[in-house]
């Protein structure tokens, strides 16, 4: 395919991807003015996939039933299962949940980030990832330390922001695109 002829093609992709740019600035903006029905949202999507996800176990223990596999898959799969369906049917508790998990896994985060930081001390640029781990640190104690009612905020402000900075940088990054195209 010469140049001349994938111009459209780009052209096109472009105004896709500035597109689909706005919706999830839009979203950000909605997930962050509503931050309790986007955790919500949040905790459901993770109970379909969960759901999702141990019946994928089930069928694999099926076809595994002849290996030593069959009990560990059956039981990995009826946790995912149970835990799925346990966000679907309370998702508002399983909100609280995963905030909390949440809130352990920036921990562990900002732990990995100091390590990782003061090991490549000499290098240049490491001073970001301490100010990351500390920035990580605070946001982590910040959750912790409201749960359970930082559960209403945490989760959904921060898919919101995610969403809203994604949204930002890849319609940046399209107008950009779009620019050199010409």
């Amino acid at each position: 395919m010469s140049a001349a002829s994938s111009a459209p093609l780009l052209k096109k992709s472009t105004d896709w991807s500035i597109a689909i740019s706005v919706v999830m600035i839009l979203a950000g903006v909605v997930a962050v003015a509503s931050p309790v029905a986007a955790g919500v949202a949040v905790s459901v999507l993770v109970g379909w996939l969960l759901i999702l996800s141990g019946c994928a176990h089930l069928g694999f223990a099926w076809h595994a039933r002849a290996t030593r596999a069959l009990i560990w898959e059956l039981m990995v799969g009826l946790l995912y299962l149970g835990v799925g369906w346990y966000l679907l049917t309370r998702p508002v508790a399983g909100l609280a949940s995963l905030t909390l998990a949440l809130a352990m896994c920036l921990f562990i985060e900002a732990v990995l980030e100091f390590a990782l930081g003061f090991a490549i001390r000499p290098l240049p640029g490491s001073g970001w990832l301490i100010l990351d781990g500390i920035v990580t640190l605070i946001l982590a104690i910040m959750i912790w330390r409201a749960w359970p009612s930082s559960s209403e905020w945490a989760l959904g402000t921060l898919v919101g922001v995610s969403m809203l900075f994604s949204g930002v940088s890849r319609l940046s990054f399209s107008v950009a695109a779009r620019k050199a195209l010409g």
